[in-house]
């Protein structure tokens, strides 16, 4: 928690005082969205959630603001509207991500947000920040997560993957490759052959 000093505004400490890195592994996104969806009345809204965040790199504004209509299930395609300056994009949907999707669609239908409340009305930023807090949790890691995290994974991913690093910065909307260059820095692939054994 962040220190009070001489009763003034808390100071927040750096990130590094909370924990070692700011990404999550593609194991440790499979164990908090399957922590998500064994969680309460919503646990497949939850997972779905995580798994969409992940696979497109959402920001949480992003996610809260979905809707249906950036969505056609039919030819697989969701309509990313980035914030922040971003640059909007298409992004192909894969088969786990459909599902997911058309399960969503009949567990509540009639909703304008691809992801809302028992009261049909969109999540909040901090609903989203506190499902993905409680799945971590939930999930045994050994270090408080947040949403953000989900967005960082999908770049180290991605760029540990091999992939151009031009492509990552049009996938995740940055306008500045310089924001995109973070994930390629970080890639373990390029030292893997320093070394033969």
């Amino acid at each position: 928690m962040p220190s009070i000093e001489n009763r003034k505004v808390p100071v927040r400490r750096r990130n590094s005082d909370y924990r070692s890195r700011e990404y999550l592994s593609e194991q440790e996104v499979t164990d908090i969205m399957a922590a998500a969806r064994s969680q309460g009345r919503h646990g497949s809204r939850d997972a779905a959630l995580i798994l969409m965040a992940y696979r497109h790199g959402l920001r949480v504004s992003e996610l809260v603001s979905l809707r249906w209509d950036q969505i056609d299930l039919k030819q697989g395609l969701v309509h990313v509207v980035r914030r922040k300056n971003g640059v909007p994009s298409v992004h192909p949907l894969r088969g786990a991500e459909l599902r997911v999707l058309r399960h969503l669609q009949r567990e509540y239908p009639d909703t304008a947000y691809v992801f809302v409340s028992e009261r049909k009305a969109p999540l909040t930023a901090d609903g989203v920040r506190k499902i993905v807090v409680r799945a971590g949790q939930q999930a045994g890691l050994a270090f408080s997560i947040h949403p953000h995290m989900l967005r960082h994974a999908t770049g180290y991913k991605l760029a540990n993957d091999g992939q151009d690093t031009r492509a990552i910065q049009h996938y995740l909307g940055h306008r500045n490759i310089q924001h995109t260059t973070r994930y390629t820095e970080l890639a373990a692939d390029r030292f893997k052959n320093f070394w033969q054994d």
